[in-house]
């Protein structure tokens, strides 16, 4: 698997970091940021998605919460990404 670092939470302090790669094999992308509390974790299953879908959480996955300014990262269809902080 290689890495390209797509951003990290601008003027990041040492100890809270999200953060965002791609994954350059799959485009597959991977992020690293705060979970969801208890709370947002409840209303997500209560909206539920499609009908007769399980709300339930299975062990290999999460919620995230992904702060909005960490969008700036995430890739547009032509490419791009925004230009906030990364890294360079």
């Amino acid at each position: 698997m290689a890495l390209r670092f797509l951003g990290i939470w601008p003027n990041t302090p040492s100890d809270q970091s999200p953060t965002i790669w791609q994954d350059e094999a799959t485009g597959d992308l991977i992020i690293q940021s705060w979970k969801a509390d208890e709370a947002t974790v409840k209303e997500a299953q209560d909206v539920g998605s499609v009908p007769g879908h399980t709300t339930d959480i299975p062990e290999h996955e999460t919620v995230i919460r992904l702060p909005a300014n960490m969008l700036q990262f995430i890739p547009r269809p032509d490419g791009e990404t925004g230009r906030g902080n990364t890294g360079t």
